[in-house]
């Protein structure tokens, strides 16, 4: 099916006489009529439900729909996008582990790799995404286990070259994981161009009403663990907590997602409620919709902030002689997504006037939902960075980023002009 009919239909098939819609299964337990059918549960030689901090109908059936739209073999879905993020590289890693990051992803994930694993025996070498492949083979070491990076990083809105992030981490045998955020799998799929493992934070345009935190760990199945096992030893040696099975000898291709569920689900339990998994499935049956129309007012305000004497740059991939622009036309050539970056001309306070004069858009600190909505990321999402690291990242101090709805464009543009008249 189509990612537009995989958006309403995937995920959930009710059979005769359940309900149309996914229903919300608000509770902890499920009940069996004898000991031998849980035991069997708890041994994974059989599917089913017993708790919901390890599977829930209601989130299992919103994981499948995601795991249709981007084409992997399975999925799970996590409290929050940094939870996603840290179980992805945490179900390969462990102390004395090395992992390797484009420097352009979000701060909370910059600062989770670069701080908060390294207190868990974890490190991470961060690389510039537009260095060459040489360049960026110097940052592996024999003991690195993945290389991580964002299809449009956050919040510097610039385009990763994943084929090639794909050839350096398939020549060292490891994996690479994407986080597809921003792009969505309406407008780029990582594993058709070299991805294995794909990330979300579904709180963002997934969800796309501002409803619920949520992520989810996407796996293509294509990576092959069993070729560099001695590299991941916790999916293709036996593991003691569960009677000894190994995870790429008992369950294959799905390996990689039920060590991510049987032992790291089991044991850290960053669940999402099923009634946020509820409000997130309303959110995706209509992202086939609100993504173009988020691409299609954004192209316009990049072009209108563009043309303006006042703004002294602006990053967004739609514009035709923006660096990103052959790599957006590679990747994302139905267009990339609602949010873009700009700088204003002045100083840190030219900014701030700026944005405290805007009306209609509203400073938060979200991003990637259906209202327009501004942040400076120096001052605010990224404030625990240095100016060195903000620069290593792609965050100018003046950086804007500006996450344009699904609002009459007209309206849009017309706060962002009377703003600009203010400065």
């Amino acid at each position: 099916m189509k990612r537009e009919t995989l958006c309403l239909r995937a995920g959930w098939e009710p059979k005769n006489g359940e309900p149309r819609v996914l229903p919300i299964i608000q509770s902890t337990t499920f009940k069996y009529d004898n000991t031998e059918e849980m035991a069997m549960l708890f041994d994974l030689k059989k599917e089913g439900y017993f708790y919901t901090r390890l599977q829930n109908p209601t989130n299992d059936a919103v994981a499948r729909k995601i795991c249709a739209l981007e084409g992997g073999i399975g999925a799970m879905l996590t409290s929050s996008g940094q939870a996603a993020n840290f179980y992805a590289v945490f179900n390969i890693c462990e102390a004395g582990a090395h992992i390797v990051a484009s420097t352009e992803i979000y701060g909370g994930t910059y600062n989770l790799f670069g701080v908060t694993l390294k207190k868990l025996g974890i490190e991470c070498t961060f690389v510039n995404p537009e260095a060459s492949e040489e360049e960026i083979q110097k940052a592996f070491r024999p003991n690195t286990k993945v290389l991580f990076g964002e299809t449009i990083s956050n919040p510097g809105c610039n385009v990763l070259d994943i084929e090639k992030f794909a050839r350096v981490a398939h020549k060292n045998g490891v994996p690479l994981i994407i986080d597809n955020t921003f792009a969505t799998p309406i407008n780029c799929r990582p594993f058709e161009w070299g991805a294995d493992i794909v990330t979300h934070s579904t709180t963002k345009y997934m969800d796309g009403h501002a409803t619920q935190v949520g992520g989810v760990v996407v796996d293509s199945g294509n990576f092959d663990w069993s070729a560099h096992a001695d590299k991941y030893p916790g999916l293709c040696q036996p593991d003691d907590s569960y009677h000894g099975l190994t995870y790429t000898k008992d369950f294959g291709k799905m390996g990689y997602m039920t060590k991510l569920v049987a032992q790291l689900m089991r044991d850290l339990g960053s669940i999402p409620a099923p009634q946020n998994s509820f409000l997130l499935n309303i959110g995706l049956e209509t992202l086939h919709l609100r993504v173009p129309q988020h691409c299609r007012n954004a192209q316009a305000v990049a072009e209108f902030l563009y043309n303006d004497d006042r703004v002294a740059w602006v990053n967004y991939c739609g514009l035709k002689d923006n660096k990103n622009y052959e790599l957006g036309q590679k990747y994302l050539p139905n267009g990339s997504c609602g949010v873009l970056s700009f700088g204003l001309k002045g100083d840190r306070e030219t900014a701030v006037k700026f944005m405290d004069s805007l009306k209609l858009v509203n400073i938060v600190t979200h991003v990637a939902d259906a209202r327009t909505c501004v942040l400076h990321p120096a001052s605010h999402t990224h404030r625990q960075l240095s100016d060195e690291q903000l620069r290593e990242a792609g965050i100018a101090p003046d950086l804007i980023r500006l996450s344009v709805g699904i609002e009459a464009v007209e309206d849009i543009i017309d706060d962002i002009q009377q703003a600009l008249d203010k400065i």
